[in-house]
């Protein structure tokens, strides 16, 4: 009877003992799968927080966010350029920024750039040339739109040319013309601070900034020569290459979508 009894205690013994490393078998690969999937889940919640910031600005905002920019800068028109610019935000602090424009007539004699002022009048014709520049941007400040303190380094591309017609004794001019013309290649590095207006998407953008500035130079240098019987007006052209240091100081005005 005894050892019956033993039999009986022990089977079931045995019996809960197998029931629990099943239980505990079954929990691991519970626990496994949750922890397979533990790293895709937490790659979304942060991809999802990121676009819950963008989501939130966009709320509050009453006009819609801008990404893109267009811009004109009119006061280099005294400088003889007419440019365009277009402005695309790539992050919240980077952007790209390209212009492409016209130079015309210089109305600044700004010696120490190179930029001397168009001072014939009649007999000049501007020979209207393209502009160009690009350049990348940085801002101080996280934003989703570009605006904020700013610094940018970019490369500009000036080209001034224009037909000089030469005169005769008595002051008449000729058919005979001298081409003048200068060329510009600056990387300028310039500081600013753009700010888009609050209930529109106008903005204005002030910027200040040294260039490092390779020119070229064709210059028509027109004298009247008193060393001979008659007076007469004399020409020359000197051709020149060197580096100079520039400075710009400007505003620009634009509109983003």
């Amino acid at each position: 009877m005894k050892r019956g009894a033993v039999e009986v205690v022990v089977r079931p013994l045995y019996s809960l003992c197998m029931t629990c490393q099943t239980t505990r078998n079954l929990l691991g690969l519970v626990l496994g799968g949750l922890l397979a999937t533990n790293p895709v889940q937490a790659q979304k919640e942060r991809t999802g927080v990121i676009l819950y910031k963008d989501r939130v600005a966009a709320a509050f905002d009453t006009v819609p966010c801008v990404k893109n920019v267009l811009k004109a800068n009119p006061l280099l028109f005294f400088r003889g350029e007419i440019p365009i610019y277009y402005e695309r935000a790539i992050t919240h602090r980077l952007s790209l920024e390209a212009g492409i424009g016209v130079t015309l007539r210089n109305y600044l004699a700004l010696s120490f750039t190179g930029d001397d002022a168009d001072d014939f009048g009649a007999g000049t014709e501007i020979i209207p040339r393209l502009s160009f520049n690009a350049g990348f941007r940085y801002y101080f400040a996280d934003d989703i739109e570009p605006q904020g303190a700013y610094g940018q380094i970019s490369f500009a591309h000036l080209n001034y040319t224009k037909d000089i017609r030469t005169k005769g004794p008595t002051g008449e001019f000729s058919d005979v013309t001298l081409r003048d013309d200068r060329t510009y290649n600056d990387v300028r590095l310039l500081f600013g601070y753009q700010m888009l207006s609050i209930n529109s998407n106008w903005l204005f953008d002030v910027y200040c900034g040294p260039a490092f500035r390779d020119r070229f130079n064709v210059k028509v240098e027109e004298h009247l020569d008193l060393s001979g019987e008659q007076p007469k007006w004399a020409y020359n052209v000197k051709e020149s290459k060197d580096q100079t240091v520039a400075f710009f100081l400007g505003v620009k005005v634009g509109l983003g979508f």
